[in-house]
């Protein structure tokens, strides 16, 4: 049975450990695997990393760049190499790829978004493996994903994907970091992720020295994936020959069972794709009806405004303890909102000397925040 699978493999799986040089067994085994899950009839999406990880190796530097501007630079003598790499390695296989370089902003905006996924959909419907990453080379900070695992489960998520599959530098995730602790006990299976913390797990923020991620952005990502009906695995990047297994119903890595029902794509890009530029605060009794009854945002329930922003702007909505509860896209300006936060609906005309909607943010263009 054909399905759709995205696969990402980080840097720490395809570089080797501390001299950041390619991994060219783990890269041809990969390419191999992949070829051959294409030949069996399934739409693959690979999402690599390594390309500021190849430029710094073609530049002889043994460390990474802090510097954003350094980085775009490196991406870009990175980026090239990688993907004439890739090129070569597919091409002896007969299996055609393209290259897909994305920033948050191609999420954000709805069209751009669309627009992605048509072209995604056209490529798998060719048996063209996209190969996908950020694109180092323009993204500035506030519009970065800040890692691939991200990236990737936003992309399984934008397709409907059958799998994510997160090619890790551990072969699945533990109670605790194996690389410290011998008595790391293995999770072999994960039926939410807000179980994880009922089974002790612990987790870092960063992988290795070459890579941007961790287990924590990686629980993320499974998060986000199966929100969206997506089955993820977390498993060993060293050994992608595991992926026609994992693909034939065996139990390798961790797996994280996908939600039921998904959350409708529409929410879902409300909370993952957009970029907030503002913060609304509301108080109690509006934060109860956005997140346990469905309700629209009203004025009298807002209680202050952070940040300044024009009307049909991604803003955060917070409770007053500070915690984000949903997400959205307002109907007033942040300065319209200053002069009408806290009262009612009909009101709105009187103050603003206009009458406008009588939501600030209707419930259809309203993702609420998984808190769990």
């Amino acid at each position: 049975m054909s399905q759709t699978v995205v696969v990402k493999i980080g840097t720490s799986s395809l570089t080797q450990g501390s001299t950041g040089k390619l991994a060219l067994a783990t890269l041809s085994s990969l390419v191999e695997t992949l070829a051959g899950l294409r030949q069996n009839g399934h739409r693959l999406v690979l999402v690599s990393s390594g390309a500021v990880g190849v430029g710094c190796q073609r530049l002889g530097w043994s460390q990474r760049p802090q510097q954003l501007a350094t980085r775009q630079a490196v991406a870009a003598v990175g980026q090239g190499r990688l993907m004439r790499l890739y090129d070569d390695l597919f091409s002896v296989l007969g299996q055609p790829i393209a290259q897909v370089l994305l920033t948050r902003e191609d999420l954000s905006e709805r069209h751009r978004y669309r627009n992605i996924l048509n072209t995604l959909t056209e490529l798998l419907n060719l048996g063209i493996i996209p190969i996908v990453n950020e694109n180092d080379t323009v993204a500035v900070e506030e519009l970065r994903f800040g890692d691939n695992d991200t990236l990737s489960a936003l992309l399984a998520s934008l397709l409907g994907a059958d799998w994510l599959i997160l090619l890790t530098d551990v072969d699945r995730l533990y109670a605790t970091d194996p690389r410290h602790d011998p008595n790391a006990q293995p999770i072999a299976l994960v039926n939410r992720v807000a179980d994880l913390a009922d089974l002790g797990v612990q987790v870092g923020n960063a992988g290795s020295g070459w890579g941007t991620g961790g287990m924590v952005t990686k629980i993320a990502a499974a998060r986000i994936a199966t929100a969206a009906g997506v089955r993820t695995v977390i498993t060993e990047g060293r050994q992608p020959q595991n992926l026609s297994k994992i693909l034939a119903g065996e139990l390798i890595g961790t797996h994280f069972l996908p939600q039921e029902p998904p959350v409708r794509a529409r929410k879902r890009w409300l909370v993952h794709g957009l970029v907030p530029v503002g913060r609304v605060v509301v108080d109690a009794g509006a934060a109860v009806a956005i997140r346990t009854q469905g309700k629209s945002l009203l004025a009298a329930g807002i209680v202050a405004i952070e940040g300044e922003f024009p009307a049909q702007s991604a803003v955060q909505v917070m409770d007053e303890s500070g915690q984000e509860i949903a997400r959205g896209l307002v109907n007033y300006s942040s300065e319209e909102l200053q002069q009408i936060r806290g009262c009612h609906s009909e009101a709105i005309g009187e103050r603003l000397g206009y009458v406008g909607p009588e939501t600030v943010i209707h419930r259809d263009n309203l993702g609420i925040i998984d808190m769990a």
